[in-house]
């Protein structure tokens, strides 16, 4: 009798423990985009469970990324602008502002800042953390912490239909329809769906900026040679830690490379609230010889960004040529086991740290460079269940579905406008960089950084649907169809929400209509996401038709501003032709000496050339702006009026002839510092100066070219 006892009572406790949680809706990821999609869905009065593999919600938005990237924020709508709208509500009690005063912060005029009106875009990580609480205990959505999914026999289909999907504990969710909002895309991927993982070559989508990118990648770049080798100059001695051999591959080819991950870092010059770099135990030099060789060869750049956010704290991110960037240590994560993947994780963490307290510390780092990462360190009051580091590794991009329709460059430059939208991406095409590489000169250089600007373009519904004969009950607004530059436009948290939110009221209308994913009327579905205030459309200025300028049509050497290496200006534009390419940049009359661009042409052969720079000009430009010229000859500094406008087809304005030698160490720099209006950039020429023509002729009257047709 005992021994059935305990049968009966073991088969029951197992039959318990393994009974299925049924719900109408299962959210598999507690990402930005996880959070609005399980939000929407029970506002919408369906039953849905959100389901997060770790013990935290909010992905990088609370994961320390509290400057948001977004572009034009006119293109968010819905719960994710509802979101902001709280983040500026918690900012506008004084009580808030702990160790400095609202008026003090803004008055610095931080990355993101405040919004038009009601939003606030910038935050500390757990002030979006109570955020997101707050919403998720008023829509009383239940969530399910530390259950991640079984990746050999997690996922259960009848036909094209997901039945059940069971995690590593054994715990079993059955729902009529499942949403994937994590970054990595494991449930689309155990369903059986299509998915990419890399860089395309350019020719699989028409795109003219995917695949390797080695010409087009300027910015985050080596300033100084740089030798790969662990014995400077001996290829047979092998390579320093973190630089590939085998790259960079051929020009637009499509690989298997990523763009690199990082930690956001909340840090903070608080004395009162700041921890010092701490020297990791495992703490290895030879990791970070690349960045010591850099540093000696004469780059004394600060290299990271920190962001100010509230109460002197910062978002911190990836700058200049070695930094928090990982590059090329994660190309195995978005395919990977979890066992793979705590690996690449640590891996990162070990470098960030190391690197950090590299920076500040080691004696072969110039004294100005250790002096400004000792002013920093890791904020005490942030992150305290995780030794006060982020909790969540920025995952830019893994597996990207492949549907019915993938968005791609095409749609970020409204070259091709879809009719379905769910949503919008205003940020620039962007990627960090894939790889380290070696040049044929036997130096280092980095390779797959591109920022290229968009226009506001709306996000197709098909982009967030499997095919039909794939799986007809599962939604992706992470992991979405979209090629790998595309995906550098769209892979901004507001926009993840925004589309979570998006695959919700899809999910809802699929059951309530009783069809597929694939099979509900979009009408109803647009008429409901407008009603929920989701920004599906609008029309920013086009390019006016024909005002534009080719690059190859103005001859010389011609560096375009979306080849130049920018720290500031951001904001492009369009409406002032003439101009070189698709549009120029400008400083938009703010942030007055922290915005520079640097144009770095390949000389051809060493040679006297005249640099002429072009802009748009108007009566609100500055009339005094700084221009450096780095030649043969040292630095030269002049100054240019852009009022005035360029002597040559009222567009290049020539700033002098100088000697240049051979290859990439030469560059013309712009700034804001000082100026008196808007600074224009658009690009920069360097035209070839005939022997007997020196200055103070006024060369460009006999070499200017005529624009060819």
């Amino acid at each position: 009798m005992h021994r059935l006892f305990l049968f009966l009572s073991l088969t029951v406790t197992l039959a318990a423990a393994h009974a299925a949680d049924s719900y109408d809706i299962i959210v598999y990821g507690g990402t930005s985009g996880g959070i609005t999609a399980a939000i929407q869905a029970a506002r919408m009065g369906k039953s849905v469970v959100l389901i997060e593999p770790t013990k935290f919600l909010g992905g990088l938005t609370t994961g320390g990324l509290g400057a948001t990237d977004i572009g034009n924020k006119k293109a968010i709508g819905g719960i994710s602008r509802e979101f902001y709208q709280r983040i500026f509500k918690h900012y506008s009690d004084p009580k808030s502002w702990t160790s400095q005063t609202s008026e003090e912060y803004y008055a610095k005029k931080p990355h993101g800042g405040a919004g038009n009106e009601d939003t606030m875009w910038t935050f500390e990580p757990h002030v979006a953390t109570q955020v997101y609480d707050d919403m998720i205990a008023e829509a009383k959505v239940p969530v399910v912490f530390h259950e991640r999914l079984n990746l050999k026999k997690g996922v259960f289909k009848d036909g094209a239909r997901i039945t059940q999907i069971i995690m590593e504990s054994g715990r079993t969710f059955t729902g009529k329809v499942f949403i994937d909002a994590t970054y990595e895309g494991d449930l689309m991927a155990k369903a059986g769906v299509g998915y990419h993982v890399g860089r395309e070559a350019n020719k699989v989508y028409d795109e003219t900026i995917n695949g390797v990118q080695t010409v087009h990648t300027v910015s985050h770049q080596f300033i100084k040679q740089v030798d790969p080798y662990v014995k400077p100059g001996d290829p047979k001695s092998g390579v320093i830690h973190g630089v590939d051999p085998t790259g960079p591959g051929e020009e637009f080819s499509g690989d298997k490379r990523i763009q690199a991950y990082n930690y956001r870092m909340c840090t903070t010059t608080d004395s009162a609230n700041r921890i010092d770099w701490q020297k990791p135990a495992n703490y290895d030099p030879a990791m970070f010889e690349l960045a010591m060789r850099n540093c000696e060869a004469g780059d004394e750049r600060f290299s990271w960004n920190p962001t100010p956010m509230p109460n002197h704290k910062t978002d911190t991110n990836n700058n200049f040529a070695v930094s928090t960037d990982y590059i090329g240590m994660n190309y195995d994560y978005p395919d990977g086991d979890y066992a793979t993947r705590d690996k690449i994780i640590q891996a990162h963490k070990d470098w960030q740290q190391g690197l950090m307290w590299t920076y500040a510390n080691s004696p072969r780092v110039p004294e100005k460079v250790r002096t400004a990462f000792q002013k920093f360190g890791l904020a005490k009051d942030e992150f305290a269940d995780n030794d006060h580091w982020p909790r969540q590794l920025y995952v830019r991009e893994a597996r990207r579905m492949i549907s019915e329709y993938v968005m791609s460059e095409k749609n970020c430059r409204r070259k091709e406008v879809v009719e379905d939208s769910v949503g919008m991406g205003a940020y620039n095409m962007d990627s960090h960089n894939a790889q380290r590489y070696i040049t044929k000169e036997g130096f280092v250089r980095n390779e797959g950084d591109v920022q290229v600007g968009t226009r506001p373009y709306p996000i197709s519904y098909r982009s967030l649907r499997p095919k039909a004969e794939e799986c007809s009950n599962l939604l992706v607004p992470v992991c979405l169809a979209a090629s790998h530059i595309a995906y550098g436009s769209i892979r901004m948290e507001p926009v993840f929400m925004v589309l979570g939110q998006s695959a919700a009221t899809a999910a809802v209308q699929a059951i309530e209509q009783n069809t597929t994913v694939q099979g509900i009327d979009y009408a109803k579905l647009k008429d409901r996401l407008t009603a929920d205030n989701q920004m599906l459309d609008f029309e920013s200025a086009p390019m006016p038709e024909g005002k534009g300028v080719k690059a190859e049509q103005l001859g010389g050497i011609v560096v375009d501003d979306e080849q130049a290496d920018r720290h500031g200006f951001e904001a492009a534009g369009r409406t002032a032709p003439p101009y070189v390419n698709e549009g120029y940049r400008h400083d938009g009359n703010e942030a007055k000496g922290q915005q520079t661009i640097r144009f770095k042409p390949n000389i051809p052969k060493a040679g006297t050339y005249q640099v002429a720079i072009a802009y748009s000009s108007l009566k609100n430009r500055a009339t005094n702006v700084p221009v450096t010229i780095h030649s043969a000859d040292g630095d030269q500094k002049v100054t240019v009026n852009e009022q005035k406008k360029g002597e040559i087809k009222d567009l290049l304005q020539p700033v002098g002839v100088y000697r240049f030698e051979a290859g990439t160490d030469s560059w013309v720099e712009i700034s804001n510092e000082g100026t008196d209006g808007y600074v224009i950039v658009d690009a920069v020429q360097w035209l070839e100066v005939p022997l007997e023509l020196t200055p103070p002729v006024k060369v460009f009257e006999k070499v200017k070219p005529k624009l060819k047709k």
